[in-house]
């Protein structure tokens, strides 16, 4: 029993993170009906964007004058939000420079286009100038220990669940309670019908594009503390992985992508359990059966479209 609680608890942990990064598929997919595969690379910017702005926090005089129990919760926050700041300033530039132009070019144009932006993400961070071809190791800011006896579930688990729920709970918050949120529903229904009340279409796409990439940015800064490492190349198959719950739980769907994220991450600890060569075939497996047995995925809705 414990060995389950055990792998639950992995899932849980790893799912919330499938789940951040999804959530900026599927709300990217709302508005602008877009797979945006570059996602994916801008978690990647925000893990590798964390050890970067880490190493040089700590020299900052001020953080060293704090008492020592108060220093890595400061260090933490420095990293999260200075990270936050530069995917979402990359997601902004993703979308004015890479895809409002292509706009109302074919769809099959502004996918491949998606799938260059990745490219140029991965290869491009690779360079020496950037973040440099090989892995690196993301600091230890806080201190890891067992909360719970015997079972591994460290406090950096439970700061993963505990800031997954938060910011999921913010994004509700947004797109439910906000003038914003409104107009991010309205773009998603219609967005010819949006522009004419007067709604600004492309500031709405936008802000989505930046609300996701912040996402994403906490996914890479929680994974970083979890694993202790990032390389240019972690999005990739994270970006699938999310990409495959976005289309589970139906994409455009957001209560679907936390749902989705979170079947994938616990399938995929249970598996690993059995065997870890199968791990990470089980999140295909499972977007294959799903597509097979309700296509929306489940919580999408069928749409019928006019030809």
């Amino acid at each position: 029993m414990s060995g389950f609680i055990q792998q639950l608890l992995n899932g849980l942990s790893v799912g919330s993170i499938y789940a951040l990064i999804a959530l900026g598929y599927t709300m990217v997919y709302g508005v602008l009906r877009l797979i945006n595969f570059a996602h994916g690379d801008v978690y990647m910017v925000g893990a590798m964007t964390g050890i970067i702005v880490s190493g040089q926090a700590t020299r900052f005089e001020f953080i060293k004058s704090l008492p020592p129990s108060v220093q890595p919760l400061m260090l933490f926050l420095i990293i999260l939000m200075s990270s936050m700041l530069i995917c979402a300033l990359l997601g902004y530039l993703i979308e004015r420079f890479a895809y409002r132009p292509l706009r109302k070019a074919p769809k099959i144009t502004l996918l491949i286009t998606a799938i260059g932006v990745s490219l140029l993400i991965q290869y491009g961070g690779q360079s020496r100038l950037v973040f440099g071809p090989n892995p690196r190791v993301f600091p230890d800011i806080i201190p890891s220990y067992n909360l719970i006896p015997s079972i591994s579930f460290s406090n950096i688990d439970a700061l993963i669940l505990g800031l997954s729920l938060v910011f999921m709970g913010v994004l509700f918050w947004i797109v439910q309670k906000t003038k914003l949120g409104r107009a991010m529903r309205a773009v998603s229904e219609n967005p010819t019908v949006a522009s004419l009340m007067g709604i600004n279409v492309n500031k709405v796409i936008s802000f989505t594009f930046i609300l996701g990439s912040v996402l994403a940015a906490c996914a890479g800064i929680l994974v970083g503390l979890k694993n202790h490492q990032a390389d240019p190349l972690m999005g990739m198959q994270a970006g699938i992985k999310a990409f495959a719950a976005a289309v589970l739980g139906g994409i455009g769907s957001i209560p679907g992508a936390v749902i989705g994220g979170l079947i994938i991450g616990i399938s995929e600890a249970l598996v690993k359990s059995i065997d870890s060569a199968y791990a990470d075939a089980i999140s295909f497996i499972i977007l294959v059966i799903i597509l097979l047995v309700k296509p929306s995925g489940i919580m999408g809705k069928h749409q019928i479209e006019k030809v």
